[in-house]
């Protein structure tokens, strides 16, 4: 038998015993979003496949990937001081998430759900997870770095003028994002990890979304809605932070990398895994884990002509 997929109909063709071939028409349901048992199976097949990427490709993609969050946190930063008003920077700000996703980029926070749900799904080991997602981290830092050098060049005129105004607006940022919390003690570490805690809730959501829609434009909307949820909430991301604090250090914020570790990248790293791991995998492999399908013939949508 073969079939050709149209909108809404398909026809089938085949020969009866008496060898006079019969056709009909037979209506089909197109859809641009995958129901939570096809979701499952779609994020299973998403952590497996990151997961047995080769080292290399983890390597150059998850240094794109740190750049892309680099030049889409200036982005931010522009819209803000240009608007004065953070929730306009927030509607800018997905636009390197989705760049980097669309691309097949790898970034630790959804890595940091998908890796742990094909666990969950039996088809990685522990060690397999634990060894992504260390190089995925590794790889997200060494971009972020590269781009907050290259931006503090070009915001300084290489380090020969006082920082443009995108780049007074980095050095309060980091600022912001260290003296705090340490100001706070234990509250203000913990504080970091909270806010960590729900940034990757909802970061992970984005890239667990990209997977709900088959079209562009589609994984395009999924993925903006938790994106600017969590960067017009001020919540804290790792990757981010790799560059926003690094860049403000370079740029005369006055933090140490000492402080910058302990009062921020360490508790929000490990609040984005929890938030990542406990609340995306867990929470979702609970919920309709156990059902992962793939879409019938029925419902996968016709291809692009």
């Amino acid at each position: 038998m073969r079939w050709k997929q149209q909108s809404g109909w398909r026809t089938e063709g085949d020969f009866s015993s008496n060898g006079v071939r019969e056709t009909r028409r037979v209506e089909t349901t197109n859809v641009d979003w995958l129901r939570p048992s096809a979701l499952a199976a779609a994020m299973s097949d998403a952590g497996t496949n990151k997961a047995n990427l080769p080292a290399k490709t983890i390597i150059v993609t998850g240094i794109l990937s740190g750049m892309f969050l680099g030049f889409t946190t200036t982005l931010y930063l522009s819209a803000v001081v240009a608007s004065g008003s953070t929730l306009v920077g927030a509607v800018f700000f997905p636009v390197g998430f989705i760049m980097l996703v669309l691309l097949g980029l790898e970034l630790f926070t959804g890595n940091a759900a998908l890796l742990p749900y094909a666990r969950l799904a039996g088809r990685l080991t522990g060690g397999q997870v634990i060894s992504g997602l260390v190089l995925v981290y590794v790889a997200n830092l060494v971009g972020s770095l590269i781009y907050a050098v290259l931006f503090a060049l070009g915001s300084t005129k290489f380090f020969t003028a006082a920082p443009d105004p995108v780049g007074a607006k980095l050095v309060a940022v980091a600022t912001a994002k260290v003296v705090p919390y340490m100001s706070a003690g234990a509250a203000g570490w913990g504080t970091a990890l909270v806010k960590g805690i729900i940034c990757n809730w909802m970061v992970s959501l984005g890239a667990v979304m990209a997977l709900l829609s088959r079209s562009v434009i589609g994984k395009i909307l999924a993925m903006w809605m938790p994106i600017m949820a969590f960067v017009a909430q001020g919540y804290e991301h790792c990757v981010v932070n790799m560059f926003v604090i690094p860049g403000g250090i370079m740029l005369g914020a006055h933090v140490t990398v000492g402080q910058w570790l302990i009062w921020n990248e360490i508790p929000v790293t490990i609040g984005n895994l929890i938030g990542a791991i406990l609340i995306t995998a867990i929470g979702l492999y609970a919920g309709y884990g156990a059902t992962a399908a793939a879409e019938p013939d029925a419902y996968r949508a016709a291809p692009a002509e």
